[in-house]
């Protein structure tokens, strides 16, 4: 049925279909007023962006009386950012006109407002003075050493220029260095800028309340259910007792996250006990699962299409050890291998053991292996070691194929990392030597020293940007590589120990892993 009186709505009789409102998207809306900001360009956007006149040009029915208003405040607003900017003594006016009737016609603002600026000299800093303020209980030695450490990486120094968010973050960044290291409750007593405009100078003071004096206190875990909240304690290695160190706390954070027990890890120290000489930390964990399976498929132009699984169990029944055991397939190699590792103890050192059954090829032969470790290790923030014993078997097949050989050997690692960051490092250095003494067992006895050194630096390459503008730190990677067995002439050392490369990934031109030293079958 048709409802004739639907005609009757309001814009119906317009062309605009029934209930339908008019369309005003397409006509846009006149500013109250242009505003045009004459000024160098050093000052001129932070005003155009800034100025508390932007926010008024959007009213529609801005009255006259207003905007004068309005432009006595624009004066005072335009000085104080310039004062965020180090400009203290600023030349300012500010004019309104009438837009002309052709302008007005063409859709223009009713107004012009021109501010322009002569911002003058820039203020600079004449002095910084740091106070370190601590109660009667404090270590003066230690406060000096910290007022040293902020005094020396103070980054505004005399005759730099001043501006608000300098200032700002000088500030922020002495009382961060505090608060990283033994007084993390440290705080801004007050600070001071005190600018001379006539000099153009700018004498800066602030004082820190350093607060109490931090130690490490117990770990307390929240949120453990699947593994003991000893097992935390002994995997974080946080130093009960020592100085509050916000870096060692992080190391701890990284040492849990890292051991594969927990998904989520956050460290604080509880600073609102009574006792600041045992604080304890609180760890925030949230569990990973008992046991995982993780199935991962892969390429590489050496071995071709890989296939990996991999089951991760993280307390085995009786032992309580974590065990994380992989079968890995491609063209050249076929693996099946599993680790067990121990919890650390009080200091640190933790059992492992392992092994692992192998088929390789290697130049025109195929390598069967097996072999067996065990051994302790311990890991540091820049120092990892490790000692073990270890029996390799190898049988090959194929064309000028080696002897069937077995061996055991005594061996040591050491690994030290001398990085700016661990994570994303731009500069220092690594070192890594492996040393082993062991002996064949078939098919003769034969004594044999096996030897490697890997080094890696990073050396800074200034800072570039990517296409979207993004600046980050360049670096020049340099690696080298020695490794060395020494053993009687003939003697038939256990192909899995030798050092053998080739291959698309590190020699091209040669076949995979066919490139090693000459010996006799």
């Amino acid at each position: 049925m048709a409802l004739q009186g639907c005609s009757l709505l309001p814009g119906a009789e317009k062309g605009h279909p029934a209930g339908a409102e008019p369309d005003t998207a397409t006509t846009p809306q006149r500013p109250s007023f242009d505003l045009v900001v004459r000024a160098p360009d050093s000052v001129r956007e932070t005003l155009e962006r800034h100025l508390e006149l932007q926010r008024f040009r959007a009213l529609p029915d801005l009255q006259m009386n207003e905007l004068q208003r309005l432009l006595g405040a624009a004066d005072a607003n335009a000085r104080e950012l310039l004062g965020t900017m180090g400009y203290f003594a600023p030349t300012i006016t500010v004019e309104l006109a009438e837009t002309s009737a052709a302008a007005a016609v063409a859709n223009a603002a009713p107004r012009t407002v021109t501010v322009t600026v002569e911002p003058g000299p820039r203020t600079h800093i004449a002095s910084a003075n740091i106070t370190i303020a601590g109660s009667a209980e404090a270590d003066a030695d230690s406060l000096a050493r910290q007022r040293q450490r902020v005094q020396r990486n103070w980054s505004l120094t005399p005759g730099q220029p001043f501006t608000q968010s300098a200032w700002d973050g000088a500030k922020a960044d002495g009382l961060r260095q505090l608060q990283a290291r033994r007084y993390p409750t440290a705080r801004i007593a007050n600070s001071r800028a005190e600018i001379d405009a006539d000099r153009h100078e700018a004498q800066l003071s602030v004082a820190y309340d350093p607060g109490p004096a931090y130690r490490f206190g117990p770990l307390r875990v929240q949120g453990s259910q699947r593994y003991d909240s000893d097992a935390a304690r002994r995997l974080a290695r946080l130093p009960t007792g020592a100085v509050y160190d916000e870096a060692e706390m992080l190391d701890a954070q990284l040492r849990l996250a890292g051991s594969g027990y927990y998904d989520a890890v956050f460290l604080t120290l509880d600073t609102d006990g009574t006792d600041p000489r045992s604080a304890p930390v609180v760890a925030q964990v949230r569990e990973a699962q008992m046991q995982k399976l993780v199935f991962g498929p892969g390429f590489s132009t050496d071995s071709g299409a890989r296939l990996s699984l991999e089951h991760i169990h993280n307390q085995m029944p009786v032992l309580g050890w974590r065990a994380v055991s992989k079968l890995s397939l491609d063209r050249e190699t076929k693996l099946a291998s599993t680790e067990w590792m121990d919890l650390p103890d009080d200091s640190g050192w933790r059992w492992f053991g392992g092994g692992q059954v192998q088929r390789e090829a290697t130049g025109d032969y195929d390598v069967n292996s097996g072999r067996l470790r065990a051994g302790r290790s311990k890991g540091t923030r820049s120092i990892d070691r490790n000692y073990f014993l270890q029996y390799d078997h190898t049988h090959s097949q194929g064309t000028n194929a080696p002897a069937s050989s077995s061996a055991v050997s005594a061996n040591y690692g050491w690994t030290g990392r001398y990085f700016n960051s661990l994570t994303a490092p731009t500069r220092g250095h690594g070192l890594a030597v492996e040393l082993g003494v062991g002996t064949t067992l078939r098919p003769d006895r034969d004594p044999f020293i096996r030897t490697l050194v890997r080094w890696q630096s990073f050396i800074p390459a200034g800072r570039v940007q990517d296409d979207a503008g993004t600046a980050r730190t360049a670096r020049v990677a340099l690696r080298a590589e020695a490794g060395a067995v020494l053993a009687r002439q003939g003697a038939q050392i256990p192909v899995t120990q030798l050092f053998l490369t080739g291959g698309d990934t590190t020699v091209r031109g040669y076949g995979y892993r066919s490139i090693g030293a000459r010996t006799d079958n």
